[in-house]
């Protein structure tokens, strides 16, 4: 939850900073959004394209592990993790925190 208040108080911030400024957002919040998105699928095509020119098998267990936690995160109320991801959201925090 703490990572969630930190994201939009750095937003809440950078939006008194445009107003300020008398600045515009420079996207439309759809758009800017995709944006994001376009961000968060670009850090993993990475690791994807390194697994699979390594060699070592690209399946449906390691792209579960390893790229949806980042992408999505562990939502504020949802359900905990399983026991086979416990240790890689305990690995993720340990990076956050």
């Amino acid at each position: 939850m703490k990572m969630y208040l930190l994201s939009l108080g750095a937003g809440v911030l950078v939006g008194v900073i445009y107003s300020l400024l008398n600045v515009r957002s420079p996207a439309p919040p759809v758009i800017a959004l995709v944006g994001l998105l376009g961000i968060l699928v670009g850090e993993q095509s990475v690791p994807l394209v390194k697994r699979a020119l390594s060699g070592e098998p690209v399946n449906l267990s390691w792209f579960n592990l390893q790229c949806m936690p980042h992408m999505f995160g562990h939502l504020p109320g949802g359900a905990q993790p399983t026991a086979g991801k416990a240790k890689d959201a305990a690995i993720n925090d340990e990076r956050i925190g």
